[in-house]
């Protein structure tokens, strides 16, 4: 299952890889197939000093972070998402947060869901009948499910 991950996932994984942010992003590879846009890589850099300011930790143990987090995710670049794609997210991220517009994008071109941590931007896009979005809890209940459900079928085939 493709999932799109925004920016605000990859900096609370990075400041935190032990949270469940973290686990979802390390640990689900087997689960998840997660992507984002070449972007977002461009982010990180440009929030490194603010990552070590609030984090506490050098810069090598930011970039480390950032390795362990990042390696899981597939990045796409933005020249591969559709022009009617592009169009739709600006429509309906104008008056939201113009600068997700990407994130959207990917998501209605690989018609999957948007991971994120933000309420607020689950809330627009739902007013604006756009409910590929989903956030951690969720997220942490889907893989359960779906590994468990996995297990019992591994087990029936053992009887």
């Amino acid at each position: 299952m493709r999932i799109v991950v925004d920016a605000n996932i990859v900096f609370s994984a990075i400041l935190k890889s032990t949270g469940n942010i973290g686990d979802l992003l390390i640990n689900s590879f087997r689960v998840f197939n997660f992507i984002a846009p070449n972007f977002l890589r461009m982010e990180i850099r440009t929030h490194y000093p603010r990552l070590m300011e609030i984090s506490k930790l050098p810069f090598e143990q930011i970039l480390e972070a950032e390795y362990q987090v990042c390696k899981s995710i597939s990045f796409i670049s933005e020249e591969q998402i559709f022009l009617e794609n592009w169009e739709f997210a600006h429509n309906i991220m104008n008056d939201i947060d113009p600068k997700d517009i990407v994130y959207v994008a990917l998501t209605k071109q690989n018609d999957c869901k948007l991971w994120t941590g933000d309420k607020r931007l689950k809330k627009g896009l739902s007013a604006k009948g756009f409910e590929n979005v989903i956030l951690t809890d969720e997220l942490l209940a889907l893989r359960w499910q779906i590994v468990n459900r996995s297990k019992a079928v591994e087990n029936s085939d053992i009887q």
